[in-house]
């Protein structure tokens, strides 16, 4: 679905990110790594939110880097739901829990019960936790129906009980699943872990 060739990553002189190459297989791939190792902006390029400095990034066997912004942001909504690790960066604040789920594209609003938010659907955002909000995030990402998801720290603010929550939904995507984390929980359950390291 997804593959880097040779990418790597420099903002002037720092280089964040050198001669990367991976496939984002099916099941859940992870990337982890201390902070500062690269993790969020090898997801950012591979997500095609950012070009890479070098390299290429492949999405269904099709090169990217010649591709216009337009072309980048009409190739992602299509084939890819993002999960930013700010929840409110993932919702429309002025809509309600199922309106939010709704317009990422579901039918019903059994996503809700699989994730913890049974009951929720007619709250607004701010009356949500940050863990809520969050869990909410990546059910609007399910709902896109899109080709894999991607995930920055998903679990990073959550309690045990709704990280885990969040894992069993990321263990049973029914489409690859690329997350960046540190949780030790994400690495034992990944499919492929790619350990990136501090430079």
């Amino acid at each position: 679905m997804i593959r880097a060739c040779g990418v790597g990553v420099s903002y002037g002189a720092v280089r964040a990110v050198t001669d990367m190459s991976l496939r984002i297989a099916p099941g859940l791939t992870v990337l982890s790594g201390p902070s500062g190792a690269g993790k969020s902006t090898l997801l950012r390029v591979l997500s095609l939110v950012e070009r890479p400095s070098a390299g290429e990034v492949y999405v269904r066997d099709r090169p990217t880097s010649r591709l216009s912004w337009r072309e980048l942001r009409a190739l992602r909504r299509k084939e890819i739901a993002v999960v930013f690790q700010n929840p409110a960066d993932n919702l429309i604040g002025h809509l309600t829990v199922g309106e939010n789920l709704r317009a990422a594209g579901a039918t019903d609003l059994a996503l809700l019960d699989r994730l913890g938010l049974g009951g929720s659907a007619a709250w607004r955002i701010g009356a949500l936790s940050g863990g809520q909000q969050q869990r909410l995030a990546f059910g609007c990402a399910l709902a896109r129906g899109a080709s894999v998801v991607v995930a920055d720290e998903p679990t990073s603010q959550l309690d045990a009980r709704s990280a885990d929550l969040v894992l069993e939904t990321l263990r049973s995507l029914p489409v690859p699943a690329l997350v960046a984390s540190h949780d030790p929980r994400l690495v034992e359950l990944a499919d492929l872990c790619v350990p990136l390291v501090a430079s």
